[in-house]
C-alpha cells in the first residue's frame, strides 16, 4: 500500500482573503495578493501583533487601492478643524474608518501603541466604525497618527464635511437612555412594593400600608414629571395643531392613572395603579428608543462637503502647497492629480483633462477639456496631473449650486403611517366610551361614574398598540439590514409596501461598475492576445485593468522599453514584438464613425489589429428583477447617459415612453413630479448628485452604491449594490411588515375590549390591570417579533 501525501494549494491572500495572481508575494511561507497585504503583514509581525489572524480568517481588507497624499494635515488650519481636544500635551481625535468589520479590527485598533508608542490609548466604536486616539504632541503629529493607520490598512475615510460639520448631538439619545434607566427603577421597585396589596396580605400594618403607599408616589413622581414628558408634549402641541396621534391617550392615560393613583392612596381608599403607570411608560419608552436607532456609520442627508476633499494643492512661487478647501479664492492655481476631484470651477492651464462626471450628470463616458476650457467642480480627474486656475469660490460652484437648488432640497409630504392614521379614530372613540360610561352611571349609580370613567382612560391606554408598529417595524428593520438594505427610519418600511412605480437610473444604478465586459473588433492570435495581457498588466489605468481581468492570461512574457502616457494609451516591447494599447487619437488613427463606449485599439508592429469595446453589464439578476416588478408595478428609465443602450435596455422596458435619455437633474425632477401628480406613488433608483433632487421628491428615494461607506445623495435608503436582486423580497417583506402591524392591532384591540367590558361597570382593581396590561404588552412584543422574522424567513431573507 501506498502512502499519499496531500500538498495544500493556497489559492487566497493570508491577509485580505482575495484570490490570488499568478505570481503572488510571499513572506513567511504566506501568500499575498499585492505589495500592499504583504507590507501590513510585515508591520504586524515585526511588532508581535499576528494575533491578529487568530480572531477571524483573512480579516484583512485588500490593499491594492493606493494610498492617499497627507501631507495636508501638517496645516495647522487643517488639523484644527479634525482634532476634538488639544493641549501643550495630548491630541484627542476621532476618525470614521469604514474598514472595521469584525473582533480582529478591534483587538488591532485597540493595541496601536504598540505600533507607534506617541499613541497613548485608542477607543473603539463598533457600530459607528469610529475610533478615538490620544497621542502626544511632542511623539507624534495628526499626519504620523493617520500615516499609522494606512500603513496598517484602515485608512480613516476624511472629508471636508468632517471640518465644517457640526458635532454629532448625542444628547437626545443620552436622555432618552437615562429616561428609560429612571422608568425601569422605579417599574422595579412599585412592582415589589406592590405584592402585598396584589395577593391580599391585609394583616400588614395600616402603617406600613400607607408608607408603602405614598413610597410609590415618590417614585412616580420622576416617571411622570421626567420620563413621560414628552408624552404630554407631543399630545398637547398636536391637540394646538388640530392633530391627534397616539400620544393623546397615552398621555391621558398616564395623566388618568397618577390623578386616581395619588387621590386613592392620599384618601386610604385603594392603592392605585403606580406600578402599571411605572411599567407602561417604561416599556413605551423602550419601543420608542427601538423606532430611533438606526445606523450611526451611514449618512442620509448628504451634501457636497462629503464628497470634497479636506484640502487642495495649491501652486504658489513654482513650489506645490496644500491649502484648506474653505480658504480656496478666485484665481489660486491648483494641482489636480489622477483620481483627485476638482473643488471648484477652473480654466485648465496645463495637461490633459480626461474627466469623470458621472456623480453630477450621470454620463458614464469620460469628458475631455482642451487647455483655455472651463472646468467644473465634481470631476474625477482620469488622467495625470492637471494644473487650473480657480473662477469661481466652492460655494458658488455649478456643483455647489446644484446641490443647493431649492426645488431639490424642498419638503416632500410626510410619510403616513399606519398607526398615525388610527390614533386619530381610537383617540376619538376612547374618549366617547369612557364620556358614555360616566354619563350611564351618573344617572344609575353616581358612586361608579368617576371609577368607570377613570377606569376606562386606564385600561384602554393603547400602550399595546403604540409598541405593534415600532417592535414589528424595528425586527423588519434588522431583517433588512442583515441584507445591506439600510432605511433611514422605520416608517419608510410602510411607504414601501404602498409603492406602484419604480423610476430606475441608468449609470451606476442598473449597470455593475465593476463588470465591464469586453468585445475585440478585429483579429488577434493567442500569442498576440498574451502580448496585450502581459503590457496591460503595467498600468494602473482601469480599463487596462478591467482588460487583464477580462482577457484572464497567466502572465508569460517580461515588457521592456514600457511608455505610459496617463489616461491615453501605453506602448512597450512584448516578446519581441512592439505593442500600442489606448485610444484613436494616441495611436494617430483617424477612425470614423466608432461605436459608443470605451475602446482600446491595438497597434502590433505598427499593423493596426482592432480595438477592444468595453460594454456596460447590467447588475446579476436584472432581468429577473425586471420581469417580477412589471407584474406589480409601473417601471420608468431616467438616464444621464446618451441613448446608445436604448436597444438592449427595450426588452425591459417595452414601453418606449417611459425610457428617457439625456436627462437633467432638473428633468428628472419635473418627471417625479409628473407622476405624483397622477396620483402614483414613486420610488426612484439612484446613485449620483445628478438624481439628488429626484430622490428627495420622490416618495421614496433609494440610493445604490458599490460602497455603502462612499459617497451617497440625500435619500431615504441606501441599497448595497450586491444586493440589488432583492428588491423584489425587500417590497414583499415590507408588506408582510403592514400585516404583522394590523393583527397585531386587532390583537391589542382585543385586549382592550376585555379590559373595557370591566372597566365600564367600574369593577377594575389594581391587581387586574398590573397583570392584563403587562400580558399584552409583552404579547404584542412576541407576536410581531416572531411573525416579522418567519415572514422574512419565507421571503429567504434570513
Amino acid at each position: 500500500m501506498s502512502n499519499t501525501n496531500t500538498i495544500s494549494v493556497e489559492t487566497h491572500c493570508y491577509h485580505c482573503g482575495e484570490d490570488l495572481p499568478t505570481s503572488p508575494y510571499t513572506l513567511d511561507d504566506r501568500q499575498f495578493c499585492c505589495l500592499g497585504c504583504k507590507g501590513v503583514y510585515q508591520i504586524l509581525s515585526s511588532h508581535n501583533l499576528c494575533n491578529y489572524y487568530a480572531y477571524n480568517d483573512v480579516p484583512g481588507q485588500t490593499q491594492q487601492q493606493p494610498k492617499q497624499h497627507f501631507d495636508y494635515l501638517d496645516e495647522p488650519a487643517i488639523a484644527a478643524g479634525l482634532v476634538d481636544y488639544c493641549d501643550a500635551e495630548v491630541t484627542v481625535v476621532t476618525f470614521y474608518i469604514p474598514n472595521i468589520h469584525c473582533s480582529s479590527c478591534i483587538w488591532l485598533l485597540e493595541n496601536l501603541y504598540k505600533i507607534n508608542p506617541a499613541i497613548t490609548q485608542s477607543r473603539i466604536d463598533f457600530l459607528k466604525k469610529q475610533v478615538a486616539i490620544t497621542f502626544k504632541n511632542d511623539k507624534a503629529t495628526l499626519r504620523t497618527v493617520v500615516e499609522t493607520l494606512a500603513n496598517i490598512g484602515y485608512e480613516p475615510l476624511i472629508s471636508l464635511q468632517d471640518v465644517v460639520k457640526e458635532k454629532q448631538n448625542n444628547d437626545d439619545n443620552r436622555t432618552l437612555i437615562t429616561k428609560i434607566a429612571v422608568a425601569g427603577f422605579c417599574f422595579g421597585n412599585t412592582m415589589l412594593l406592590s405584592f402585598p396589596e396584589y395577593f391580599g396580605l391585609s394583616t400588614l400594618e395600616t402603617e406600613f400600608k400607607n408608607f408603602f403607599g405614598w413610597l410609590n408616589i415618590a417614585f412616580a413622581l420622576p416617571v411622570v414629571f421626567y420620563s413621560a414628558t414628552e408624552y404630554f408634549k407631543s399630545a398637547w402641541l398636536n391637540l394646538k395643531n388640530g392633530v391627534l396621534n397616539l400620544d393623546f391617550p397615552l398621555a391621558l392615560g398616564i395623566a388618568v392613572m397618577f390623578i386616581r393613583s395619588l387621590i386613592e392612596i392620599a384618601t386610604y381608599t385603594g392603592a392605585g395603579f403606580i406600578d402599571t403607570l411605572c411599567g407602561l411608560v417604561f416599556f413605551l419608552l423602550v419601543g420608542k428608543w427601538m423606532q430611533q436607532h438606526t445606523y450611526h456609520h451611514l449618512s442620509f442627508e448628504r451634501d457636497y462637503r462629503s464628497y470634497f476633499p479636506v484640502a487642495v494643492t495649491i501652486i504658489e512661487n513654482g513650489k506645490d502647497k496644500p491649502l484648506p478647501l474653505g480658504d480656496l479664492k478666485k484665481g489660486h492655481r491648483i494641482l489636480i492629480r489622477s483620481n483627485e476631484i476638482i473643488p471648484a470651477d477652473a480654466i485648465l492651464l496645463y495637461g490633459t483633462a480626461k474627466l469623470d462626471f458621472s456623480f453630477v450628470t450621470g454620463e458614464s463616458k469620460p469628458v475631455e477639456k482642451i487647455l483655455g476650457e472651463v472646468v467644473y467642480a465634481g470631476g474625477r480627474q482620469l488622467g495625470g496631473a492637471i494644473e487650473l486656475e480657480v473662477v469661481k469660490p466652492v460655494s458658488q460652484s455649478y456643483l455647489t449650486r446644484l446641490w443647493n437648488n431649492e426645488t431639490f432640497t424642498a419638503d416632500k409630504d410626510r410619510i403616513k403611517t399606519f398607526s398615525g392614521t388610527a390614533s386619530k379614530y381610537f383617540s376619538i372613540v376612547l374618549v366617547l366610551v369612557a364620556t358614555l360610561s360616566a354619563i350611564y352611571w351618573l344617572i344609575f349609580d353616581p358612586s361608579k361614574a368617576w371609577a368607570s370613567f377613570t377606569a376606562v382612560l386606564i385600561i384602554a391606554c393603547p400602550c399595546a398598540l403604540a409598541l405593534s408598529s415600532p417592535f414589528t417595524l424595528a425586527a423588519v428593520l434588522s431583517v433588512f439590514d442583515r441584507n445591506k438594505f439600510y432605511l433611514k427610519n422605520t416608517s419608510v418600511i410602510e411607504e414601501l409596501a404602498r409603492i406602484d412605480t419604480f423610476i430606475f437610473d441608468k449609470t451606476g444604478t442598473i449597470t455593475n461598475p465593476k463588470a465591464s465586459g469586453f468585445n475585440f473588433k478585429g483579429d488577434l492570435n493567442s500569442q498576440e492576445k498574451q502580448a496585450i495581457s502581459d503590457l496591460a498588466r503595467n498600468s494602473g489605468h482601469p480599463l487596462s485593468r478591467e482588460l487583464v481581468k477580462w482577457l484572464d492570461l497567466p502572465t508569460q512574457y517580461q515588457v521592456s522599453d514600457y511608455r505610459e502616457k496617463v489616461g491615453r494609451g501605453v506602448m512597450g516591447t512584448v516578446n519581441g514584438q512592439d505593442i500600442k494599447l489606448g485610444s484613436a487619437a494616441f495611436l494617430g488613427l483617424d477612425k470614423q464613425d466608432l461605436p459608443q463606449g470605451s475602446q482600446v485599439h491595438v497597434v502590433i508592429n505598427n499593423d493596426y489589429k482592432g480595438y477592444f469595446l468595453s460594454g456596460q453589464q447590467w447588475r446579476t439578476g436584472f432581468k429577473e428583477l425586471i420581469t417580477c416588478l412589471s407584474k406589480r408595478a409601473d417601471l420608468h428609465l431616467l438616464s444621464g447617459d446618451q441613448d446608445h443602450d436604448r436597444i438592449s435596455l427595450s426588452p425591459f422596458f417595452p414601453r418606449i415612453q417611459q425610457m428617457h435619455f439625456q436627462q437633467s437633474p432638473q428633468n428628472k425632477l419635473d418627471y417625479v413630479l409628473a407622476l405624483q401628480h397622477k396620483g402614483r406613488k414613486v420610488l426612484m433608483f439612484g446613485d449620483g448628485l445628478n438624481d439628488a433632487g429626484a430622490l428627495k421628491q420622490s416618495d421614496l428615494g433609494v440610493a445604490v452604491t458599490d460602497d455603502i461607506n462612499n459617497f451617497t445623495p440625500g435619500c431615504d435608503a441606501i441599497l448595497d449594490g450586491a444586493n440589488f436582486n432583492k428588491i423584489p423580497q425587500f417590497i414583499q417583506q415590507a408588506k408582510d411588515g403592514v400585516k404583522v402591524i394590523h393583527m397585531s392591532f386587532v390583537i391589542s384591540l382585543t385586549y382592550n375590549f376585555i379590559g373595557l367590558y370591566f372597566a365600564v361597570q367600574g369593577l377594575m382593581s389594581p391587581l387586574f390591570a398590573a397583570i392584563l396590561m403587562p400580558i399584552s404588552t409583552v404579547t404584542i412584543i412576541l407576536f410581531t417579533s416572531i411573525a416579522a422574522r418567519l415572514y422574512a424567513r419565507k421571503n429567504h431573507l434570513l
